[in-house]
């Protein structure tokens, strides 16, 4: 979606999160979620079993029922801990993360040495406004979901 003032243009875009290979998100319903506002996200990241797919990939180890160490380092932790209170997505951290990718990403541009990116505050989405030399504000806001 988008909105057009004066001198703005808002662009609300929706993206949708994928879970890690060998991981899925489930959505867990409480019953104190339907007395009050949720301050957290419900979605439990959980190790998917492989075992029936193994034949099919070759040496591939399930890391639901393989735990041991002799398994290779599962190359998704590190987005894991980034992204994740304990087992569950944190929405406040995604958006910190988002935040920093795009800001780092916004240095790499041609763009960014004729216009301002700024970084708004938002603790549950990804907020930023372009500022160029004509004035007028390109704002995003980036809403993270998944299915």
């Amino acid at each position: 979606a988008w909105s057009v003032q004066e001198h703005s243009t808002t662009y609300h875009l929706l993206v949708f999160l994928k879970p890690p290979c060998r991981h899925s998100f489930n959505l867990e319903q409480d019953i104190m979620d339907t007395l009050l506002p949720a301050r957290h996200s419900s979605i439990h990241v959980a190790l998917e079993c492989t075992c029936l797919r193994e034949p099919l990939l070759g040496d591939v180890l399930c890391f639901l029922h393989h735990p041991d160490n002799k398994l290779p380092g599962d190359q998704s932790s590190f987005l894991l801990c980034t992204l994740c209170t304990g087992s569950y997505l944190d929405v406040e951290k995604i958006a910190s993360w988002a935040q920093v990718l795009v800001r780092s990403a916004w240095l790499l541009l041609p763009e960014s040495r004729h216009c301002q990116l700024t970084v708004l505050p938002s603790s549950r989405s990804c907020r930023f406004q372009l500022t160029g030399a004509s004035e007028t504000n390109i704002c995003t806001d980036i809403i993270f979901a998944v299915q």
